[in-house]
């Protein structure tokens, strides 16, 4: 259902429950029912109708003219949505989708010209700058419910390159609050190590306080695991009989490790390395 009134009715019907609620043979509820609107809104197209019923409309006059895009600006527009596909073709970045907001501010920044959101995506769609979004399968094998802030902090890293413009990768270890979605810790280093999650852990235990449980995967830095198809044929440990230096950390500050058995079961933590 449309949500204008004038697509929803017509003068001829409007002017008829105005006169029926003069009349006061409609209640003004059920007129307010029908029309899916309030009451000060109701109250002014009836002084409308009042100071003049023969020239009573109910039409949607626009208040401002259309502008018209010039070939110029639209020439602008191509480029930056050219560039941005560039950014999405580019297996190194992870971006995967055009930002047209980012594009508009960018347009104002850089030639001071003003184009609606609205233009931009259209102009996309018009030229194949647009991505559909895929519809969703099961996203998840093991569901993660918090009831609180601090029951459970999600922590993972990212190897990209982070900046169209850097000249290698890096990788960003993120921490998120589970309940909130708050990003709590964002850090950007050149090499992976236990010592560099162990400063994360420092980081959002002495800003934000010891939360209950940790949300990790089995990476070697986290977890300790025996694979099947070992070279010993002998194992002198199996998994998790052996404490790594990040969980000897957050074993003596009380937290407990949980482990994701998928990354599909870690979509919250994985969804800020997309761009």
């Amino acid at each position: 259902m449309a949500k204008q009134l004038h697509k929803r009715f017509s003068a001829e019907g409007l002017k008829m429950l105005l006169e029926k609620y003069l009349d006061e043979k409609v209640e003004l509820i059920y007129i307010l029912e029908m029309l899916k609107v309030k009451r000060s809104r109701f109250f002014e197209l009836l002084k409308q109708y009042r100071s003049n019923p023969d020239s009573f409309s109910i039409q949607y006059r626009r208040k401002r003219p259309t502008r018209k895009i010039t070939k110029g600006l639209e020439k602008i527009i191509m480029n930056e949505l050219t560039k941005e596909k560039k950014l999405i073709e580019d297996k190194e970045i992870p971006i995967t989708f055009y930002n047209y907001s980012c594009i508009k501010d960018q347009i104002y920044q850089d030639y001071v010209q003003k184009v609606a959101l609205s233009t931009i995506i259209s102009r996309a769609k018009k030229w194949g700058f647009y991505k559909p979004h895929q519809k969703k399968g099961k996203c998840h094998d093991r569901e993660v419910l918090t009831n609180y802030v601090g029951e459970l902090i999600q922590h993972d890293s990212s190897h990209h390159k982070f900046s169209p413009y850097a000249d290698k990768k890096w990788y960003l270890l993120t921490s998120l609050n589970d309940y909130s979605r708050l990003l709590l810790c964002a850090r950007l280093v050149e090499r992976e190590t236990s010592w560099h999650h162990i400063v994360a852990l420092q980081d959002v235990f002495l800003t934000w306080g010891i939360p209950f449980s940790y949300y990790v995967d089995s990476h070697s830095i986290f977890r300790f695991v025996q694979g099947r198809d070992s070279l010993w044929r002998k194992h002198y440990r199996l998994t998790d009989e052996v404490d790594t230096q990040w969980k000897m950390v957050i074993d003596e500050c009380k937290v407990k490790p949980i482990y994701a058995l998928s990354p599909q079961a870690r979509g919250k933590i994985e969804r800020p390395y997309r761009w």
